[in-house]
C-alpha cells in the first residue's frame, strides 16, 4: 500500500514521516522545508507500506514547478492523510486536491495512528507455518477476502500443484486448526499451516 502525507506548510508532515517510518528527514520551523518527496518506509508488524511526504500544498498547487506529478501520485495512492491546523487550511486542501480516488484520512493527532492507517488499506496479514513449528514471519500481505489460494501462490508458486490441505488458526477458522482447502476465505492474522504431497 501507498500513503501520502499532504498538507500546507508547517503542519508536521515531516515530524509525522519519521514518526511512522524512522526516516531522517529535515524537521524545521521555517516554512517549505521539504523541496522534493520524502520516502519512509513503516513496518506494520512486519508489513512493509509506503509513506511518501509531498512538499507543501499551496494555492494553485496544479501550476506549481512538480504541481501535475504531485497530483498524480496523490490521486494514485491508496491512502492520502490530510494535515492541517485550521478550517482555512482544510479548504485549501479541499479546493486545491480535488478528484482523489483513494481513502482521505484527516489526522487530528489520533492515537494508534499506524493501526487506523493498517485499517484503511483493506489489506490482511497471513502467517505461514509448517507443521509442528511456530508461525513464520514476515506475514503475507493480501487483499481484503484473499482466499487460501492466495496465499498458497504468493508463498510458492509450487505449492499448488503438491498441495494437499491446510489447517487454518485464527478468525477465519470455526474453530483452531480447522482443516480447509484452497477456496476458504482468511481474514486478518490467521495462520496457516499447510500439507503438502
Amino acid at each position: 500500500a501507498q500513503v501520502v502525507l499532504i498538507g500546507p506548510t508547517n503542519t508536521g508532515k515531516s515530524t509525522l514521516l519519521h514518526e511512522l517510518t524512522g526516516a531522517q528527514v529535515e524537521i524545521a520551523s521555517y516554512e517549505f522545508t521539504t523541496k522534493v518527496p520524502e520516502l519512509g518506509i513503516m513496518d506494520y508488524q512486519g508489513v512493509k507500506i509506503q509513506v511518501i511526504e509531498i512538499p507543501a500544498v499551496v494555492k494553485h498547487f496544479a501550476n506549481t514547478k512538480h504541481g501535475a506529478a504531485l497530483l498524480h501520485l496523490i490521486q494514485h495512492a491508496d491512502i492520502v492523510v490530510y494535515l492541517f491546523r485550521t478550517a482555512e487550511e482544510k479548504a485549501l486542501l479541499d479546493r486545491e486536491i480535488d478528484d482523489v480516488q483513494g481513502q482521505k484520512v484527516v489526522y487530528g493527532g489520533q492515537e494508534n495512528f499506524k493501526d487506523i492507517l493498517w485499517q484503511r488499506t483493506g489489506l490482511i496479514k497471513v502467517y505461514t507455518k509448517q507443521p509442528g513449528k511456530e508461525k513464520e514471519h514476515p506475514p503475507v500481505a493480501l487483499q481484503k477476502g484473499a482466499s487460501l489460494k492466495e496465499v498458497v501462490q504468493t508463498v510458492h508458486k509450487d505449492f499448488i500443484q503438491r498441495f494437499r490441505f491446510a489447517r487454518v488458526f485464527g478468525k477465519s477458522a470455526k474453530f483452531p486448526g480447522q482443516r480447509v482447502g484452497l477456496n476458504h476465505r482468511l481474514e486478518d492474522d490467521d495462520v496457516v499451516e499447510f500439507h503438502l504431497n
